[in-house]
């Protein structure tokens, strides 16, 4: 296993992106032409969420630009520092797993106590993950000099 394997779980976080706003674009379009509603209508967010009828796929979008910002910092550590281990690659691979499973839950049925249990679970993954990159680099620290 090379160093940039951990780079992978990265670039599944960058495709469920992509898709999911593959997803918003073809419900606002579909909502768009259903409801006959004129693009200069929803130039805000208020505006938009206003005439929308569905706003599951942009609410999941927007949640794509909160947490994950801290695992694609987390992955480039990671890297940086050598730290690409089992332990760092299945937990940055448990991250990506639950963060999609959070997204098709959030643009399909939405149930959300089982969005948040998806969540929750990408949550302790990203805390994790940075607890043994955090570890690794006080300990390359301490015993570096």
């Amino acid at each position: 296993m090379t160093q940039h394997a951990i780079f992978l779980p990265a670039l599944a976080m960058v495709a469920l992106t992509f898709g999911v706003l593959g997803v918003m674009f073809k419900r606002r379009v579909a909502d768009m032409k259903r409801n006959r509603i004129h693009p200069q209508k929803v130039a805000t967010s208020q505006q938009a969420s206003a005439l929308y009828t569905d706003v599951a796929a942009a609410d999941n979008f927007r949640n794509l630009f909160e947490m994950p910002m801290l695992f694609y910092v987390a992955t480039a550590v990671a890297a940086i520092t050598g730290q690409t281990g089992p332990w760092v690659l299945g937990l940055a691979w448990a991250y990506a797993i639950a963060r999609v499973a959070h997204s098709v839950i959030h643009c399909t049925y939405n149930k959300v106590m089982h969005r948040f249990r998806a969540f929750l679970a990408s949550v302790v993954a990203l805390l994790a993950l940075w607890c043994v990159i955090g570890y690794g680099l006080l300990r390359q620290g301490l015993f570096a000099a």
